[in-house]
């Protein structure tokens, strides 16, 4: 596992985290920090995810709120499970 964060999450209470790296594949057990206190966790990712792409923190179900940031941003439309990706095919934004 790297030194270095692949994955920044801003608040406990996030259930999305973003990369925040190149290249993350399938399989790599990132090193994700919470910058609201600068504690550490390990998750490893499912997808390859693009750099600035979100990740799921943990299962998530369709209908269900995504909060980044403390903060509601938006609804799920396609149930995610722990570590993968979540993009336009599996969360709608409430900004639009």
């Amino acid at each position: 596992m790297s030194n270095i964060p692949q994955l920044l999450v801003h608040d406990h209470e996030d259930n999305v985290g973003v990369v925040v790296v190149e290249g993350l594949t399938a399989g790599t057990e990132m090193l994700c920090v919470v910058t609201h206190d600068n504690s550490s966790f390990k998750l490893t990712a499912n997808d390859d995810v693009p750099i600035g792409h979100k990740i799921a923190l943990k299962d998530i179900a369709e209908g269900d709120t995504a909060t980044k940031y403390g903060e509601d941003i938006g609804k799920f439309v396609g149930a995610v499970k722990k570590g993968c990706h979540v993009h336009t095919q599996n969360l709608k934004t409430k900004r639009w």
